[in-house]
């Protein structure tokens, strides 16, 4: 698992989403400049908002890995998402 999310996570959860940057930002209840500067990494949002995004993509069931190496994987059955691989 990983502890703080990366720009890199932040893409890949919304393609396999099909989120917007404006979607992504309406249900962390975060602004789309937010967004958009951190996935172009212009900037690295607080602990409190990357915590937002993070909570936003986990409650439909995405979960992170590999920090070094950012993995995101979509458990469409919430039921599995604490099973590993």
């Amino acid at each position: 698992m990983v502890k703080t999310i990366t720009a890199e996570h932040v893409r890949a959860a919304r393609g396999l989403l099909k989120w917007t940057q404006e979607e992504l930002a309406q249900r962390a209840n975060v602004t789309a400049t937010t967004i958009n500067n951190w996935e172009n990494e212009r900037n690295v949002p607080s602990e409190a908002t990357r915590a937002l995004v993070r909570h936003a993509f986990e409650s439909v069931g995405i979960t992170f890995a590999n920090g070094g190496n950012p993995g995101v994987r979509l458990i469409r059955d919430p039921s599995r998402l604490h099973e590993s691989n």
